[in-house]
């Protein structure tokens, strides 16, 4: 009898760990709607590209299973977080003038920051150039005033900040993802690509992406058919089946950014420094971007590869910055 126990006992867990597993492949098939699963497991993060002197060293991280949203946040979706909550974002709401010492009470409106082409070569080292600041341009009008939704209710919300981006996650019960989950999810199983889809920028002719092609920032041929974003779904998805990981809008991602952070970062599911630090503005607070957008191209901006580091503002957003979410398990 004494020896029939441990054999009864390694049966009992036997089945209690089937069950777990059925209940957890379960839940991976019917999971929350709009969203992949995407499995725990090891990958290479970082870039050896010589331009991403923010992505190095290259190093081994291992990262849980998660969910993580198909596409990004679409201004349907977005609306009707705002219509539940009420919630105003940041781009809507007056500037503090404690925020903004010296600047003329007149020059304090809701805005944002909004791209546009200039009509003749400028330098790429003057973004000035190419961005303005736009009274009025929000989440609703994304270039300002006289644009509106129309016809883009499945593209990527864009104006956002990460305030706004995080409110957002609380309200749909999620969360942004880490920088290396992004990046985990982003590769799709492929080893240091350069692209997220593999080896070659445009296979067989194809635009895999919403990019700048032509001359930046004056002249786009809109080769894939988009002058600023495009619906979510309109290029291929990766490995795992997730859509714009590559270009139409830079997306939040949690961690603050630091471009030191990859000397020292854990292995296993890294969650970004404790501060942020960018030595190019010292005393503003950056959170990680990821993806690139509509406006990257291998002329000026080419992080639109899944190595890529962005950073921005976490009160900024822009005509070229959206979000996804994440869920655990």
């Amino acid at each position: 009898m004494s020896a029939g126990r441990p054999v009864r006992a390694i049966l009992l867990a036997v089945a209690t760990i089937a069950l777990s597993v059925q209940a957890e492949t379960q839940s991976r098939r019917h999971g929350p709607p709009g969203m992949v699963w995407i499995p725990g497991g090891r990958f290479r993060m970082g870039s050896d590209f010589p331009a991403f002197d923010d992505a190095r060293p290259v190093h081994t991280v291992v990262v849980d299973g998660f969910w993580m949203d198909a596409t990004p946040v679409t201004n349907a979706q977005f609306a009707r977080f705002v219509k539940t909550t009420g919630y105003v974002t940041v781009a809507e709401r007056k500037p503090n003038p404690k925020d903004f010492p010296g600047v003329p009470a007149d020059k304090l409106v809701p805005g944002s920051l909004v791209f546009h082409s200039p009509a003749h070569p400028v330098s790429l080292d003057d973004p000035s150039q190419w961005w303005e600041y736009v009274p009025g341009a929000s989440w609703r009008h994304p270039e300002g005033l006289r644009s509106d939704l129309a016809g883009r209710a499945n593209h990527p919300v864009v104006q956002v900040c990460w305030d706004d981006a995080s409110a957002y996650a609380k309200w749909a019960h999620k969360r942004l993802p880490t920088e290396a989950e992004w990046e985990y999810a982003a590769r799709g199983g492929l080893n240091q690509m350069p692209y997220v889809w593999g080896r070659e920028p445009t296979p067989h002719g194809k635009q895999m992406a919403n990019t700048w092609q032509g001359r930046f920032p004056d002249r786009n041929s809109k080769r894939d058919g988009y002058a600023r974003t495009s619906p979510v779904r309109a290029f291929p998805p990766n490995r795992f089946g997730l859509y714009d990981m590559s270009g139409n809008v830079w997306e939040w991602c949690a961690d603050w950014y630091r471009p030191d952070y990859y000397r020292h970062s854990p292995r296993k599911n890294p969650r970004g420094p404790s501060d942020s630090f960018d030595p190019r503005e010292p005393g503003m607070p950056k959170r990680v971007q990821r993806g690139g957008s509509f406006l990257c191209s291998d002329q000026y901006c080419s992080r639109y590869m899944p190595g890529g580091r962005g950073k921005g503002a976490v009160d900024t957003g822009a005509s070229h910055v959206g979000f996804r979410c994440v869920m655990d398990l």
